[in-house]
């Protein structure tokens, strides 16, 4: 098993799109991503959807819209297999992006004001937590666990 993606065009966009947003082009990044969802469309590969949605919730202006993107990172995952997740890369574990995609759920939740789903959110969490990998990435998501709290809107993605 190799540790590196497999090539993967739509996921080499995606890529280079999520560093303009981390380079400071929040902009051009969402308009670059939305542009290829749209290109892919709501149907798409549910890899390809997962990635791009979860990425676009960071770039969105509201939380109403960050929402309705993770919303729709978590939906793809139901039409994710680990078999397809593993021809990107051999080591990912479709249970193992639970834990985050339900963390940012929670964390969207928590800031409109909606706390019992970010509660219900946050069990979701909790009951995903052993998929993690023993990793820096895995402590992270773990860290962000230990450290929410429902009735705190603190924005955790700032």
């Amino acid at each position: 098993m190799t540790s590196e993606p497999t090539s993967d065009p739509t996921m080499t966009r995606i890529g280079a799109a999520v560093q303009l947003g981390r380079s400071g082009q929040k902009d051009l990044a969402r308009d670059t991503l939305t542009a290829l969802w749209d290109e892919i469309g709501a149907d798409g590969d549910a890899f390809h959807r997962c990635a791009l949605a979860h990425y676009l919730a960071d770039l969105q202006d509201s939380t109403e819209a960050e929402l309705s993107w993770d919303e729709r990172a978590l939906a793809a995952v139901s039409d994710l297999t680990d078999e397809r997740a593993q021809r990107y890369l051999s080591s990912l574990q479709v249970q193992a992006f639970l834990p985050s995609l339900h963390l940012n759920l929670a964390d969207c939740h928590r800031r409109l004001g909606n706390t019992a789903l970010a509660a219900e959110h946050l069990s979701r969490v909790r009951e995903h937590l052993g998929q993690l990998p023993d990793d820096p990435y895995g402590e992270a998501i773990r860290t962000a666990v230990r450290d929410f709290r429902v009735d705190d809107p603190t924005d955790l993605r700032r």
